[in-house]
């Protein structure tokens, strides 16, 4: 599914701000000092959390309507949307830190002649790949 919405709990905190819960995703638990920003910080954490629901394949529950939901003295529910594609697409190009091992001449020469390995490591796998826009690719288990 590409669309999601779910409604998150906001309670005020001790001093300020919200504490920021979705009864439906109990892993999920997030604050902002504002509404504007807790606002923000829900549907962050909303994207991440299905976004990890999506990869490792669990069951994506259906959200419970606002109206079945009980609110601590002080909060309020407030529905949160979140559209998925962009999400796997920045998933999918973030950076992933990989360690290599080359002959110290070949590091000397490299350095010398001011290579970016990061930049040369991924042109020379896009080619041997024959890919050169980034398709989603779900990971392996």
């Amino acid at each position: 599914m590409d669309k999601y919405i779910f409604p998150a709990i906001f309670e005020p905190g001790d001093e300020h701000g919200y504490c920021i819960t979705f009864p439906d995703l109990p892993g999920i638990v997030t604050s902002g000092e504002t509404i504007e920003q807790s606002l923000a910080m829900a549907k962050e954490a909303l994207e991440l959390h299905l976004y990890g629901m999506e990869e490792d394949d669990e069951g994506i529950p259906e959200p419970t309507s606002p109206s079945q939901i009980a609110v601590p003295k002080g909060g309020f529910v407030n529905l949160i949307e979140v559209w998925m594609p962009p999400v796997r697409d920045e998933m999918a190009n973030r950076a992933v830190k990989k360690t290599l091992t080359i002959p110290q001449w070949l590091n000397d020469l490299a350095e010398r002649r001011k290579i970016n390995y990061s930049h040369l490591l991924q042109e020379a796998l896009k080619h041997h790949l024959g890919v050169y826009k980034p398709p989603y690719i779900k990971k392996s288990k």
